[in-house]
């Protein structure tokens, strides 16, 4: 239903221990009531998701954090003034009331506010702060449009809530702002370069072999169900596809083409990343050799996302 209509609707439904995909600013999330364990629960179910992976909770205002969490950190309140809400996820210590289903039995909890109107709304309606990873099988590539959510998850969802293709494309950034320095968990739609020059120096240490730390951070993630290797366009492609980052192959026949950004736009690129690899997995490709993109900015994130596509097939 319509992201804007359905709300009182998609409200109810999370009140009541449903399952609600919604859109926020980077992908579409999977929501369920984050104070009901049985709930958060049926996310785990629907995605096949391994339950040591751990789910971001939502707020609809950054003043309901520290009604949920109590004493703030000063440098996770800096972070909360600047860039809430928006595409950074904050690593906080785990509040009694929220299970610990959610968070995987860590004793921290992930959590933002979402920059996407419809995705506030529907959490100041259902009242309760909503725990959601993105709507997609666990491992497979994330959604950014409601179709990829239907496709997807089909029935397991209780309610789709459909708002259009999102805007970042990719996830959010994670940060644990609570020790001496920041520290970057997962590349996201929020620049490194942003945090830095908002609070100095920070150090970055994405994925995780063992328990993730945080949320979307294994090192196998967010793959297509093509194997998918990065590289360039040598030779003849045949039966593959190519997903170039400004123009498509110059030589050799190619199975399937997408262009994330002919204007060489990292932020375009993002919005676009997981829509073009969506399309390559349906073209019947029998491999996807993806194009790395400069490695600064947001496309840090983007390269971040094919590297671990690749690492689910190598």
């Amino acid at each position: 239903m319509p992201a804007v209509s359905g709300i009182a609707e998609a409200a109810a439904v999370l009140r009541t221990g449903g399952l609600v995909a919604f859109p926020t600013e980077t992908v579409y999330g999977l929501g369920a009531n984050a104070l009901d364990a049985r709930a958060a629960a049926r996310i785990f179910e629907a995605k096949a998701r391994p339950s040591f992976d751990p789910l971001i909770t939502h707020l609809a205002d950054a003043a309901d954090l520290p009604h949920l969490v109590g004493t703030v950190p000063s440098a996770v309140a800096a972070l909360v003034e600047r860039f809430w809400p928006g595409p950074l996820t904050l690593i906080v210590d785990r509040p009694a009331v929220i299970p610990p289903i959610v968070t995987s039995g860590l004793d921290t909890m992930a959590v933002r506010v979402p920059d996407e109107p419809s995705a506030r709304a529907l959490i100041a309606a259902a009242g309760v702060p909503v725990a959601a990873p993105s709507a997609n099988r666990f491992g497979q590539l994330s959604p950014t449009r409601a179709e990829h959510v239907v496709a997807g998850l089909g029935g397991a969802v209780d309610v789709v809530l459909d708002g259009g293709p999102t805007r970042c494309g990719i996830e959010s950034t994670i940060v644990d702002a609570r020790g001496e320095r920041p520290v970057v968990l997962r590349l996201g739609a929020l620049p490194v370069e942003a945090l830095i020059e908002a609070v100095g120096p920070v150090d970055v240490r994405p994925g995780s072999s063992g328990q993730p730390v945080a949320p979307g951070t294994l090192a196998a993630h967010y793959a297509p169900r093509t194997p998918l290797r990065v590289g360039s366009a040598t030779g003849d492609g045949g039966r593959c596809g190519f997903l170039a980052f400004r123009e498509p192959p110059v030589a050799g026949a190619w199975a399937a083409v997408e262009v994330l950004s002919p204007e060489g736009d990292l932020t375009a690129a993002a919005a676009r990343l997981f829509d073009a690899l969506h399309r390559l997995d349906a073209a019947g490709v029998t491999e996807i050799v993806a194009e790395p993109v400069p490695d600064v900015g947001v496309g840090r994130a983007i390269n971040d996302r094919l590297r671990r596509a690749a690492a689910t097939w190598h």
